[in-house]
């Protein structure tokens, strides 16, 4: 969908060689998430010291903290030890925003080729995220590093500089929001969920015990998929998926041209009381289910069809929230009225403030 919407052009001419290339996508996923579960550990860890270091009445702004925590993650699993420094991670940040909200309004309404001076801003803040990304790919070419990262599946493998390129780009700019709005909405249906937190905490509880949380254990915490789940079909987190249609095509006696956007309603979908029994309420056991897990793999979400971008997001926020359960309750601001904005990603109008406090 981001390709599309890109305006991208580089796929490969024929099926093998696109089949080849999303391979590569998804082992650089699987790779720059094995390589880096430490630095993962480590920057939620991070986060829970803060956390930590609040008095229990202090509001946090959650929305904020979670954009933050995504974008180093991501930055530094797809790019490098450059984003060590808070400076280029807030960098990345600033126009990573202004392409990203162009993306998911500017594009779908069509006002961004009616305003000269939004589009210029779009153009100027996407070709600096595309400056970083070609020295780093120029970097990482025929050199090896300790730290694996998503880039350098794509640069070992048989993809010219413009392909490294446009999939390095739209990894980083899917992953980021789509991490922070997973971790987003599934810490604050937790401060909403009490009887959910508490088995959330004793399932961690129950894995980890006092010992170190690692890759090997965290396979094991099916309730936090569960609570992840269903997160992403109460918030319906990507109400809809967007494609140009590539030729010509028919519905009944209607015709797609070539080249028109075509957006398919996944918020529908994923809330449709056919399929969801209650479908308004925050209930991660309906995934004990089987029918009700297979029907959310079909939707892409899941299993086989599920995107990379989701499955990266998944492997972060299971690690983030098991750190931060394991030490702390979280807590919802009395009062709070949280209003939904639907883009490509779904947020809050606002933001959403929480506090914590400390189990021991």
């Amino acid at each position: 969908m981001l390709k599309s919407l890109l305006r991208y052009q580089s796929g490969g001419a024929n099926m093998s060689e696109n089949h080849m290339r999303k391979k590569l996508y998804e082992s650089g996923v699987t790779h720059s998430l094995q390589s880096n579960f430490a630095l993962l550990l480590k920057l939620s860890e991070e986060l829970l010291d803060k956390w930590l270091s609040y008095p229990e009445s202090q509001h946090v702004p959650l929305c904020q903290h979670m954009l933050g925590f995504a974008m180093k993650s991501v930055t530094q699993m797809v790019m490098g030890s450059t984003f060590e420094d808070d400076q280029e991670v807030i960098h990345f940040q600033k126009n990573h925003g202004t392409v990203w909200s162009e993306i998911g309004k500017g594009f779908l309404d069509g006002s961004l080729d009616k305003s000269t001076t939004r589009k210029k801003q779009y153009e100027d803040a996407l070709m600096q995220l595309e400056s970083i990304l070609k020295k780093i790919i120029k970097e990482r070419k025929g050199k090896n590093f300790s730290q694996h990262i998503f880039i350098d599946s794509l640069v070992q493998g048989n993809l010219n500089d413009q392909q490294i390129l446009e999939d390095s780009m739209i990894f980083s700019l899917a992953s980021c929001i789509i991490t922070a709005k997973l971790c987003t909405w599934a810490i604050c249906f937790l401060t909403t969920s009490e009887e959910v937190q508490k088995k959330l905490y004793e399932e961690i509880d129950h894995v980890f015990g006092k010992d170190p949380i690692t890759p090997e254990k965290i396979e094991q915490l099916r309730y936090c998929r569960h609570v992840l789940c269903e997160t992403v079909r109460t918030a319906k987190l990507t109400p809809v998926s967007a494609r140009l249609q590539d030729i010509e095509g028919k519905i009944d006696k209607f015709i797609i041209p070539r080249e028109t956007l075509v957006l398919y309603a996944l918020g529908v979908i994923l809330q449709d009381p056919s399929t969801w029994p209650s479908p308004h309420k925050f209930d991660p056991d309906r995934f004990d289910d089987e029918s009700m897990m297979k029907t959310f793999s079909l939707l892409g979400f899941s299993g086989m069809q599920e995107c990379p971008e989701l499955r990266f997001a998944y492997m972060v926020a299971t690690v983030l929230l098991s750190v931060l359960v394991r030490r702390l309750h979280l807590l919802s601001v009395e009062g709070q009225l949280i209003e939904t904005k639907y883009e490509l990603v779904t947020s809050s109008k606002e933001e959403t403030w929480i506090t914590v406090s400390k189990r021991y």
